[in-house]
């Protein structure tokens, strides 16, 4: 089955889930995924850390004794867990709430998957499974995840933000469109922001990056993780070659330059859709072979 990798935020934790399970919003501290085409069940998670190395085996001792007969700790590919399930009728349809309490050193995971009464709940286990935890002393390369709903807001954020600030200050609506570019630079150039500060040149910057996306096709946006660093880039999926709004326009600022959004733009449409005599000249250097 193919996967996806989920990174927790605070990089604590991952799991693997099914490539057809999309991420969506849910309770502050769960995280939901599911199908969104065929749906197969929602399956959430939480995850909570104790004070002890035998937090995660003591909460499954727990949960045995409060459930009384008949439920007892297994094994999941390594991992301790106690499962029950419950029926559930909703709407007239009948499902079933699958519910697993997996102990992991100090952090115990709860996982429920409710899915159509006697639905198979493979995916489930296989998620489950994959659960890793992540050492807070130990170094791991950079990766690249589906964007989660954690930077679909940030990069949301910044949109609205920067709408608003077009809007009051030119009083002129902000599509999201190439030709407000020079709306864009209005704004800056006439409203009374410290441009000194990054996270202005970064939410500019995701502005730019979400025009480039809806102008040329193959780019979608990941999460990067990258140590403590966790931040929303934008990614062609042919190659992963990836643009990083917080570095996009903040690395001319810093050096004393003033972008103008025209030129950027240019630039990375370029990226986007090389001219044909430049994609023409690559192909030969692949051919003949390109010095490092």
């Amino acid at each position: 089955m193919e996967t996806k990798k989920y990174i927790a935020p605070g990089g604590w934790f991952s799991l693997n889930y099914p490539a057809s399970w999309s991420e969506f919003e849910d309770e502050e501290g769960s995280f939901l995924f599911y199908n969104p085409i065929c749906w197969t069940g929602n399956f959430r998670i939480s995850a909570y850390r104790g004070n002890t190395s035998d937090f995660g085996m003591e909460s499954l001792k727990r949960e045995v004794k409060e459930n009384g007969a008949g439920t007892q700790i297994q094994n999941l590919n390594g991992i301790p867990c106690v499962y029950r399930k419950e029926p559930l009728v909703e709407n007239g349809g009948r499902y079933t709430v699958h519910y697993w309490l997996a102990g992991m050193e100090d952090v115990v995971f709860e996982c429920t998957f409710t899915a159509f009464e006697n639905a198979p709940i493979d995916e489930a286990l296989d998620t489950i499974s994959s659960l890793e935890l992540r050492k807070e002393n130990k170094h791991y390369k950079a990766e690249l995840i589906p964007v989660r709903v954690l930077e679909i807001f940030e990069i949301d954020e910044a949109f609205y933000r920067v709408t608003e600030m077009v809007k009051k200050t030119l009083s002129i609506d902000f599509q999201g469109q190439e030709n407000d570019l020079d709306h864009l630079q209005l704004m800056l150039e006439q409203a009374p922001l410290n441009l000194k500060k990054r996270n202005v040149w970064t939410m500019v910057s995701i502005v730019l990056c979400t025009i480039l996306a809806n102008e040329a096709d193959g780019w979608e946006w990941r999460t990067l993780i990258d140590g403590k660093r966790e931040a929303p880039v934008l990614v062609r999926v042919a190659d992963n070659a990836s643009i990083d709004p917080s570095k996009l326009l903040w690395e001319q600022v810093k050096k004393g330059e003033r972008p103008t959004m025209r030129t950027v733009f240019a630039k990375l449409t370029e990226i986007a859709c090389p001219a044909p005599e430049k994609q023409n000249e690559e192909t030969k250097d692949d051919e003949g072979g390109r010095e490092a």
